[in-house]
């Protein structure tokens, strides 16, 4: 991103191009580079701002639960499928994160699901939540012409699918690495 800023790419679609954003001729110019260097532009401030936030709290708790390895890995698989699928669109140009960022949260409901918690009450809440912002995603997808929703969506389809994959480990429940201290009660002065 600092870069980006200091090269003066946000709204300079021709920088952006020539930093690596998906072209529709980039099959045909073997220019598959691309398919991950676009993971890491965003086209202005607030984009990188909301792609750097989502990121943040839903890979952060992602991590935590299902360990770094499987978090790189369904982030890369997921950012490459979402970018594969945004090359096929022959009428624009595209950046950034968000179908990689999808595709957590398409993992994160169904890796939920196969895990040991899955019957806690707090499972319930939380699968609820991604399922919304999923939606809110793809609905914000459809009526703001510059979000590429094929992105979007690949991500999702893609991270649901990874999401089904077994856990070689299963991770432990969140109680057992979190350290709940209760205060301490102090008496007549003490």
């Amino acid at each position: 991103m600092g870069y980006e800023w200091y090269a003066g790419a946000f709204n300079n679609d021709a920088l952006l191009v020539q930093m690596g954003a998906i072209i529709p001729e980039l099959w045909q110019q073997h220019e598959y580079w691309r398919l991950i260097a676009a993971m890491f532009l965003h086209a202005n401030l607030l984009h990188w701002f909301a792609n750097t936030w989502s990121l943040f709290q839903l890979g952060s708790l992602y991590e935590v639960m299902f360990g770094s390895k499987r978090f790189a890995a369904i982030y890369f698989a997921t950012g490459l499928c979402a970018s594969i699928a945004s090359s096929l669109n022959p009428n624009h140009y595209s950046v950034g994160a968000s179908g990689a960022i999808l595709g957590i949260l398409g993992a994160f409901i169904f890796s939920i699901r196969r895990s040991p918690w899955r019957h806690e009450r707090w499972t319930r809440g939380l699968t609820q939540q991604l399922v919304f912002w999923a939606a809110v995603n793809i609905v914000l997808g459809l009526s703001i012409k510059q979000i590429d929703n094929t992105a979007h969506i690949a991500g999702l389809v893609s991270g649901l699918l990874l999401g089904l994959i077994p856990h070689r480990v299963p991770p432990p429940p969140p109680s057992a690495t979190v350290i709940d201290v209760q205060p301490r009660q102090t008496y007549g002065g003490e």
